[in-house]
């Protein structure tokens, strides 16, 4: 069997050094804006519920898949937290809402100060939709293709009561 060839895209832009920067942070806001348009859509038409429920399972089939891929492109072997770690880096919303990472010895702790979708629903007055089980999932699945052993653990995150930051991760290595 022969092995499919991943879709390579040739950008064909002649950019100056300072405007790569500059088109990352484009694609990364349209890949932001397609995710909350599309949920806004799904919650519009059929309630908050519906919305809830296909993003979970929107999002841990991406996670599973961007994973895989990122080890793919960026020859990530490493497993344990380590992997896990570098792998995150890479992940698209990573960059988009600026995770804060703790690397203790036996676990990290991730923290997300400020979250896109969550404060652009307070500003247009929607309130908060809980995500928690949307990002458990996503975490796991991406987790899962890094290293198996690695277990994670919410601390709080919507619908908990909001702490000095929007949600709190841990993740540390099982049997």
């Amino acid at each position: 069997m022969v092995e499919k060839e991943r879709a390579k895209f040739k950008i064909e832009l002649e950019l100056e050094e300072n405007e790569k920067d500059e088109y990352i942070n484009f694609l990364l806001r349209q890949y932001r804006l397609v995710d909350a348009f599309w949920f806004l859509s799904v919650e519009d038409k059929f309630g908050l519920d519906a919305a809830v429920e296909l993003n979970e399972k929107v999002w841990e089939e991406m996670a599973g898949r961007s994973a895989r891929e990122i080890k793919g492109r960026f020859k990530i072997e490493e497993k344990g937290l380590g992997g896990f770690i570098k792998a995150l880096k890479y992940f698209p919303w990573s960059i988009i809402v600026g995770y804060e990472i703790e690397e203790r010895s036996d676990r990290i702790v991730l923290r997300v100060p400020y979250c896109p979708p969550q404060e652009a629903r307070l500003k247009s007055g929607m309130g908060v939709f809980p995500c928690k089980e949307m990002h458990r999932k996503e975490f796991k699945f991406f987790a899962k293709e890094i290293d198996e052993r690695i277990r994670v653990e919410c601390v709080f995150a919507p619908p908990d009561e909001r702490r000095n930051v929007w949600c709190e991760w841990e993740f540390g290595l099982g049997d």
